[in-house]
């Protein structure tokens, strides 16, 4: 189970990977576009931050066990958030990614506005789903802010449950912010994580003279729900490295135990023969000295 677990690892990297020309292009066009715009207040739902008055929050778990605190600590995580934003007087509701999570909070009878399963092998239209739920959930005006927590993969042997404002967006969040990379490494027989940090993708540049057949600001527009997809991909995809990785590490920690325990066992085994051995001695020695 640890080896085909770190199979798909490499899997989900690789995804991660294919991924990164698409969000670097996207990145590149918006800040391009909102330099094109120079001083003009950039006035779309998307990026307009309203008064909150109720948060959707979506929570990102997986579909199975066997993997350590993962679902646990990413579930621990959501309901702190949920009890937070209950304690300052805002409405809240979910929206659940993972059989885990969705038995759990349904059990509990938290508001759940949506459901949907993880799956081993995130793909875009899974992600398209979701985000259209989200986008249509904010843009009705039902939720006036909406976050994800997800598990963050940090190495094998660690990862960390996050949160993060997913809607509205932050202009400055996707014209400055870097990604990084993970892959998969081994040496010695032991496998490993080596992280990359990545440049923010350089603004397209606009010649002054080019005339868009569209207002630049409904090109933007239309570029938001791919960039809101392009996200909920990633950190599917994150999610899912993080808990092979976690079940990575549960079967070598069961498969360290069980060598532990064969060793305990064996030694009892070996110190209980020795006693009868010496007992069955003595009793031979007693006899013989019985007889002189």
């Amino acid at each position: 189970m640890k080896l085909v677990a770190a199979a798909k690892v490499r899997r989900a990297q690789d995804a991660v990977l294919a991924t990164r020309p698409f969000s670097e292009t996207l990145q590149s066009v918006f800040g391009g576009l909102i330099q094109r715009l120079g001083g003009e207040s950039v006035d779309l739902p998307l990026l307009t931050v309203r008064d909150v008055s109720k948060v959707t929050l979506c929570c990102i778990s997986g579909d199975r066990g066997l993997c350590g605190g993962y679902n646990s600590f990413i579930i621990r995580k959501t309901e702190n958030r949920f009890k937070e934003l209950q304690g300052q007087g805002i409405d809240v509701d979910l929206v659940v990614i993972g059989k885990k999570a969705i038995t759990y909070f349904e059990r509990r009878k938290y508001p759940i506005r949506r459901k949907f399963e993880t799956g081993q092998n995130p793909n875009a239209k899974q992600a398209l789903e979701i985000s259209e739920e989200l986008l249509n959930t904010f843009l009705s005006g039902d939720s006036d802010a909406i976050e994800l927590l997800y598990t963050k993969f940090l190495s094998l042997i660690a990862s960390e449950p996050s949160v993060r404002t997913l809607v509205p967006f932050s202009a400055s969040d996707i014209t400055k912010k870097g990604d990084e990379v993970f892959q998969l490494t081994s040496q010695d027989g032991k496998f490993g994580v080596e992280r990359t940090e990545l440049d923010v993708a350089a603004p397209q540049e606009f010649p002054n003279d080019m005339i868009f057949e569209q207002d630049p600001l409904q090109i933007i527009n239309s570029i938001l729900p791919l960039y809101l997809n392009g996200q909920i991909l990633r950190c599917l995809q994150e999610s899912v490295a993080s808990e092979l990785a976690a079940r990575m590490q549960s079967m070598q920690s069961a498969s360290d135990n069980a060598g532990e325990l064969v060793k305990d066992l064996s030694l009892q085994y070996n110190r209980a023969r020795q006693a009868a051995v010496t007992a069955e001695i003595l009793e031979i020695v007693a006899g013989a000295a019985a007889l002189d």
